[in-house]
Parts: structure tokens; sequence; C-alpha cells
């Protein structure tokens, strides 16, 4: 991933950013995307990475109470989860932030038009997410089938074995697999679904008048991120609620997150503009904070 990473933002460097080349009436020396971009990939496998390392270590603790206890394995495996998500949000958050201050102090915007440059460099950071996001989940995905596939057959095909018997050694394949596809890649997955749905929003509000009028009301992709890192705080206290099945306190969490954002949120909407014009793919949308 590291090569290909490297590969792939040569090519930025020279297809995008070109910083020794004037575009337009911008010339920017420092190449913006480029950079944003080889961040992004590395916070994506910087994710991947904590959600292997915990998931080898909550998985062994999850199984031993499972035995015991069904709730009390399922609440060691949530509190795993947990980890990673506040981990990935708050890591994607974070350097994002700091991505655009670095941008907004070095480029030092004096007009509307160069502050939508700064979020369109900005981008490559959503698109390192993706790129890393499609080797770890896809290429994982593969690995897992394959020694899937092959410890079926040879376990239960051929000897009758049953499923991840331990007399199969194919069967320690199969789940190492699993964690690359399911737990590395979906750390992966998820922060680049983060990383670039936040971007794509910064760049939409950025061709706006926003930051004339209103140049706080830019970050309210982020506030949103922010809120739900809250609401998910207070949602996790809801899943120690005992109930018969683990299918039950999922869809509580599903309910009560689904409430508690939208309550949330409402304060964060008055950081926007009374009437706010958008402008995207030509059109002008006039909307309110509502």
């Amino acid at each position: 991933m590291t090569i290909f990473c490297a590969f792939f933002a040569t090519i930025i460097l020279c297809a995008v950013d070109m910083p020794w080349k004037a575009v337009g009436d911008h010339k920017h020396p420092f190449p913006y995307t480029t950079f944003a971009f080889l961040i992004g990939a590395s916070t994506s496998m910087l994710c991947g990475y904590i959600g292997m390392m915990i998931a080898t270590v909550a998985n062994v603790k999850t199984t031993y109470l499972c035995n015991n206890d069904k709730f009390l394995g399922f609440k060691v495996a949530f509190q795993g989860g947990q980890v990673l998500g506040f981990c990935l949000v708050g890591l994607a958050l974070l350097i994002l932030e700091i991505i655009i201050l670095a941008y907004t102090a070095g480029i030092n915007p004096t007009h509307w038009t160069e502050a939508t440059h700064i979020f369109e460099f900005v981008s490559g950071y959503g698109l390192g997410g993706s790129t890393v996001a499609l080797f770890g989940r896809v290429g994982g995905g593969i690995y897992t089938k394959a020694a899937d596939v092959g410890a079926d057959l040879a376990g239960k095909v051929c000897q009758g074995l049953p499923e991840d018997s331990p007399e199969n050694p194919g069967t320690i394949a199969d789940n190492v697999g699993d964690n690359v596809g399911d737990i590395a890649g979906m750390g992966a997955d998820l922060f680049g679904s983060l990383a670039e749905s936040t971007c794509a929003a910064l760049v939409v509000s950025a061709g706006s008048q926003i930051m004339v009028e209103t140049p706080d009301a830019i970050y309210f992709p982020l506030l949103v991120t922010s809120v739900g890192i809250i609401a998910s705080f207070f949602c996790q206290f809801f899943a120690y609620i005992r109930t018969d099945k683990v299918e039950q306190q999922l869809k509580i969490q599903l309910w009560v997150s689904t409430i508690l954002m939208s309550i949330m949120i409402i304060p964060t909407i008055y950081v926007l503009p009374q009437d706010l014009a958008l402008n995207f793919a030509g059109h002008t949308y006039n909307t309110t904070q509502w």
C-alpha cells in the first residue's frame, strides 16, 4: 500500500498540483493536494492497524466470556468496537481540522474563490482514505474467501470436519483473512467514507459566499461529526441494558442514536447564516438554516 500510495501521489503531483506551473491566476509552490492525499492514506492505514490490534485482543475475551454468559461477551465485543469507532472518528476529525487550519494559514485567502481552492486541496485527504480502503476491504476480502473456501474444501469435503474445527489448520488462515477484510478493511473503509463525505460537503459549501458572509459556517460539516461523537458517547450506555437477544440491543442503539443525534444537531444549525446560497453544478440553491 505504501508503494502504491507513493506512486499514486506522484501522479497527483504531476496532474493536479503542478507546483512548477501557474494554474489560472493562482500559483501554489507547495503540493497541497498530494500532501493531503498522503496524510489521508497514512491515517487510513493507522485506523486499519488500530482495528487489528483491538480485534486480536477483544476476540479472545469475547469468546471466553460467551462460554459463561452471552451478554458479557456482547459487552466486551461492543466495547472493542467503541475503541475503534472513537479512535477512527476522532483521528479523522482532528487531522482534517489541522490540515484546514494549516492550509488556511499557508494560503491566507483574501477572496472566497481562494477559499474554494483550499477545500479542493483538502479533498485529497478523502481520496487517500478511500485508496487505502480499497486495498484493505477488497484485497482483504479476496484473501478471506480464498482461505475460507480452501479450508472448507479441504476440511469439510475431503475430511468431513465441522466448521472452524481445531483439527483443520486452514481455519487459522480463514480467521486471519476475516481480521484483514472485516476489521482492518472495515476500519479503513469507514475512515474513507467519513473523510470523503466530509470533504465533499466542505467543497460544496466553499463554492458559496459563506466565507465572505459567515466564515465560521464553513465548519458546519465538522460540527456535525463532532456532535455525532458526543451523541455516540451517551448512546453507548444504552448498550448495557440487558435484553434477551443481541439483535434487540443493536436495534436500541440504532433508534437511540438516531433520535439523540437529530436533537443534538439542532443548536449547530444556527452557525449558518439565515439565507444561504449554495452554488453547485452551475445552479444556485437558496436554502435556510433548517
